[in-house]
């Protein structure tokens, strides 16, 4: 599928996401040619931060999470933030989506803390994947490998998992999305 014919769903929380984990994936990939929706827990204007500390960008989201099905689009992307995916990983509509796209054999991208939400969702039995080493033991008690490299790509059971560890990994996240999106 060529990347100009993609449709990339990002999910957030609506305060606390890692200001660059959010807006280069968001940005690039319109670019790139991909329609890409932000989807937030609500409406209202989505708050970043920089190194979960700093006031960031403020963006205002296209879609509530909840509102959103995976059958719509063709790959999930999952910021990082500590506060951002601490509430996003115990949101049932997060965690159902993050299922549904995995059942249904769509790629899910997830940077930095990204990966919590794929362990309250159940999804990283038999999964090798890369994140900050702060969430490391995390991953691999919820039945994940970790890594730790730049970006990782796994394809077992069924669908994709592009990881990455951090906000200075993102030209390797943002390539490995693309290449998986056809470009």
């Amino acid at each position: 599928m060529p990347i100009s014919t993609a449709n990339v769903l990002i999910i957030t929380q609506n305060w606390g996401i890692e200001e660059t984990e959010m807006t280069r994936p968001l940005r690039e990939l319109r670019e790139a040619g991909a329609a890409v929706t932000l989807a937030a827990l609500t409406a209202d204007p989505v708050e970043t931060v920089q190194h979960d500390r700093f006031e960031g960008e403020t963006v205002t989201p296209d879609a509530t999470y909840d509102a959103v099905s995976a059958d719509d689009y063709d790959l999930l992307v999952v910021p990082g933030g500590t506060t951002n995916v601490d509430r996003l990983r115990v949101n049932p509509a997060a965690i159902a989506l993050a299922q549904a796209f995995a059942k249904a054999g769509k790629p899910i991208a997830a940077i930095c803390h990204g990966p919590w939400l794929l362990v309250n969702a159940g999804l990283l039995p038999g999964k090798t994947l890369t994140s900050c080493r702060y969430i490391a033991a995390d991953l691999e008690n919820a039945g994940g490998s970790h890594v730790d490299e730049q970006v990782h790509v796994d394809d077992a059971n069924g669908w994709r998992l592009i990881t990455s560890r951090k906000p200075d990994d993102l030209d390797a996240f943002i390539g490995a999305i693309k290449e998986t999106l056809g470009e």
